[in-house]
């Protein structure tokens, strides 16, 4: 089993970058392929990106390709999305997940989830 804890959403300017990390407790994260999605309220959960067990393999959603990044470190049990060139449309809770099946893109794929980050793009 995994646990997973999110951190760092804040209020940013729209254009600006931030940073979100998800630590990891339990089991060893290097044995599972980890997912970012995000909600705003009254919409479904939707995929941002995904990372491969190694880091030698990202996806990401169209609306965040070039502008988003997934990165992991395992020796720190932590996977990161770096965010940049923000929009007020990025506006929503960041959530990272766990599998350990392969790379997905689906809520169903991934087991474990965190409580989510709160993460703000004023205009």
């Amino acid at each position: 089993q995994v646990q997973l804890v999110e951190s760092g959403g804040r209020l940013v300017q729209a254009g600006g970058s931030l940073s979100v990390s998800c630590e990891a407790s339990g089991d060893t994260i290097s044995d599972y392929t980890m997912g970012w999605f995000r909600q705003v309220p009254g919409k479904e959960r939707e995929f941002v990106g995904t990372i491969n067990w190694t880091g030698g393999f990202t996806r990401y959603a169209d609306s965040v390709q070039g502008r988003f990044f997934i990165s992991r470190d395992n020796a720190k049990s932590t996977v990161y999305l770096q965010m940049t060139q923000l929009k007020p449309e990025d506006t929503a809770v960041y959530y990272c997940a766990a599998t350990p099946r392969g790379t997905g893109v689906t809520v169903d794929w991934y087991k474990y989830w965190g409580q989510g980050t709160q993460v703000t793009v004023s205009s």
